[in-house]
């Protein structure tokens, strides 16, 4: 649900009921991950899609049903074995379970505020028993870092151990699924969690203003980055030139210092080096080699990157450390254009962050890998 949250904000202001049809468990080729949803409201518009469209229109007609009868929560399962996963298309070979959840924002005041964080990319998550007693299904609380929970999942200790769950994968950054219940001792029938949870865009910070730049910002943005673009010379690092990023005039390395002092970069956050000048090149990369940060990528010739290799050793950089470094930047994908350059760019990203190979899917490569574990996040309170 939170992946709509703009779209869902307005109909939450104006106290639209929706339905929720969200994605709570896959297995196999399953093409939507969990959190992932289908929404349709009470004036009959629909938002999302948990199947990539094969499964959509059936989906669509059950929450048609509860908008127009029974509120109770209700599971739905769709797989490739099954005699309904088959009727609906789900021929990819994999099983989709969902939850289907009425939502009236006149009685969920935790609602609004939470999508209205979601919307403005702040850190929240919403907790969801999707498997356990009849009377639990559908509950849900709302947590925050460093504030009191919204809601209730129905049981004081049963809410103390949901938010402590969720506090560790909105840290993450993970939209997952929690088993509880037995094991902590306080409940005598299992229950499962999704907690789905938002937190800010990742950053990407380009260095060098230049036309691959522009190419890179407009698709880091499309991806869902924070794009800033950083140069020190005035004449080229211009708003005008970069309309999907922001722009700031400094010294590549000593902006990235800055960043880094300030606490605004975190386990996501890429470096891209686009300047191919050692003058520029070298402090900067050598502060972002020793940073935490996801990805760092540079610009360059095969010639180029032994050269800087070399001087970066000589920096005192070890060997771990410049393994780190994706030079020449990009995949083999032939690119000519600054255009296809920041499409060879930004899929290496993608790869890198999900563990892809970047080999061809029709050489036998797994299509839907499980989810990579990312490093927890940190946020001020």
């Amino acid at each position: 649900m939170l992946e709509l949250a703009a779209q869902l904000l307005g109909r939450a202001r104006g106290g639209t009921p929706f339905v929720t049809a969200t994605v709570t468990g896959v297995a196999g080729s399953a093409p939507r991950q969990p959190g992932s949803s289908l929404v349709v409201d009470a004036d009959g518009a629909v938002l999302g899609n948990v199947s990539g469209g094969c499964v959509d229109a059936a989906v669509h007609e059950a929450c048609q049903q509860m908008l127009a009868g029974d509120r109770t929560p209700q599971a739905l399962r769709f797989g490739y074995s099954d005699a309904d996963g088959l009727g609906v298309g789900l021929t990819c070979g994999g099983t989709i379970e969902l939850l289907l959840r009425h939502h009236d924002p006149g009685a969920e005041p935790e609602l609004e505020p939470a999508l209205a964080d979601a919307a403005s990319g702040q850190a929240v998550a919403v907790a969801t028993i999707v498997r356990g007693p009849d009377a639990h299904l559908g509950r849900t609380i709302v947590v925050r870092p460093g504030r009191p929970p919204q809601g209730s999942l129905g049981d004081e200790l049963l809410d103390r151990v949901a938010e402590a769950h969720t506090i560790d994968l909105l840290h993450a950054g993970q939209t997952s699924t929690v088993k509880v219940g037995v094991a902590d001792s306080y409940c005598r029938e299992p229950m499962t969690l999704l907690v789905e949870c938002n937190v800010p865009a990742p950053r990407m910070l380009v260095f060098g203003a230049i036309d691959h730049a522009a190419a890179l910002a407009r698709v880091a943005a499309f991806l869902g980055y924070r794009v800033t673009v950083c140069d020190a010379r005035t004449t080229f690092a211009t708003p005008e030139r970069f309309p999907d990023a922001e722009v700031v005039v400094d010294w590549p390395h000593r902006y990235l210092g800055s960043q880094a002092e300030a606490g605004l970069l975190d386990q996501r956050t890429v470096v891209c080096v686009l300047t191919h000048d050692p003058k520029f090149d070298l402090p900067l990369l050598t502060a972002a080699l020793r940073l935490p940060v996801a990805y760092v990528g540079a610009m360059g010739s095969r010639r180029t990157h032994e050269e800087r290799l070399t001087r970066l050793r000589e920096a005192g950089l070890s060997d771990h450390e410049l393994d780190r470094l994706h030079s020449p930047i990009g995949l083999d994908l032939g690119a000519r254009t600054p255009h296809e350059t920041a499409l060879s760019i930004a899929a290496e990203i993608v790869g890198d962050r999900h563990g892809g190979t970047g080999a061809p899917l029709s050489t036998g490569v797994p299509i839907h890998r499980g989810i990579r574990s990312p490093h927890p996040l940190t946020y001020s309170s």
